[in-house]
């Protein structure tokens, strides 16, 4: 729901993360969600992992799928397994450990996110910060970016538990803003509680993200990397209530996606901004590596932009 005297327009985001190299599934596969082609939309998100282990020629499979993608703009950001993203990580450890000391070439990596390929495509690769855009339809938006998870098994973009990357008053360099300046964050790794609880039942999502995310309020927050938390969820700050999106498995294998509508038409709305978020754990994979969920389709109303 906007806030009175804003204008506003229903926009259309896909959700995706965890893809780790996977194609899509045929098209007459009806017995899997994850199939060709992804649902269309005004925007894409790739909340990471794109690869299995940073090579080029998996990077150029994902960029391929992702340029046949309906959507006028899709943003992306890198996951722990994505290692040659992490320059520093690879020159330090990812190469030893993944690619046997013979190195991919890092230029040829980054050019493939950053450079006409993909501007071309509607691709935008996005490192941590902070990021305005505007939909030819009309629509605006904030997003804030992070690549960045608690250390995880040795892998890239990597920060310790008790290192704070997202509070300022504790010395982020990066830090989420304060509400009202984000309206979508797209992160790697959950916060902490909320759709990160893995196989063993440990929730090993993120407390100081968790904090960001309280002062922040976006409208949405999407994220992967822990692939059995795959599911949406609202929680309504005012409130402090928490509602677990329903799916229709059926419905999911025939639309090729789970799909969510707060738009103001809507039965149920999402809140006033700053008072609710759509938190989505977009996994394709799960536990075991096999592209069994569905991308998430998302409406939300966003406001117009040039209202002074």
């Amino acid at each position: 729901m906007a806030s009175p005297g804003i204008k506003t327009v229903t926009t259309r985001f896909c959700i995706i993360s965890d893809t780790h190299t996977a194609e899509l599934r045929p098209s007459n596969d009806t017995s899997h969600a994850y199939r060709d082609p992804l649902p269309p939309a005004d925007v894409l998100l790739h909340a990471g992992d794109i690869t299995n282990v940073g090579y080029i020629n998996e990077y150029e499979t994902m960029i391929d799928m992702l340029s046949k993608a309906d959507a006028e703009l899709k943003l992306v950001i890198a996951g722990n397994h994505d290692i040659t993203l992490d320059e520093e990580y690879y020159a330090s450890t990812g190469m030893k450990r993944f690619h046997r000391n013979i190195g991919e070439n890092l230029e040829i990596v980054r050019d493939l996110w950053t450079g006409e390929r993909a501007r071309n495509a509607g691709i935008v690769y996005l490192e941590e910060g902070i990021k305005p855009f505007t939909l030819s339809n009309g629509a605006r938006f904030t997003i804030y970016t992070s690549p960045y998870q608690p250390e995880f098994c040795n892998w890239a973009f990597p920060y310790h538990r008790n290192e704070d990357r997202f509070n300022s008053e504790n010395g982020a360099k990066n830090p989420i803003p304060d509400w009202p300046n984000i309206d979508i964050l797209l992160t790697h790794g959950p916060p902490v509680g909320i759709l990160d609880e893995t196989k063993s039942g440990d929730m090993v999502g993120c407390e100081h993200l968790l904090r960001a995310v309280h002062r922040c309020r976006p409208r949405l927050h999407c994220f992967g990397h822990i692939h059995e938390g795959w599911g949406a969820q609202k929680i309504n700050w005012v409130k402090g209530s928490a509602t677990t999106v329903p799916v229709n498995g059926d419905q999911v294998l025939n639309d090729r996606c789970a799909y969510v509508d707060l738009t103001k038409g809507n039965t149920h709305p999402l809140a006033a901004f700053g008072e609710e978020t759509l938190f989505v754990n977009a996994a394709i994979m799960n536990v075991d590596y096999e592209p069994v969920n569905a991308p998430w389709r998302v409406d939300l109303d966003l406001p117009m932009a040039d209202q002074g």
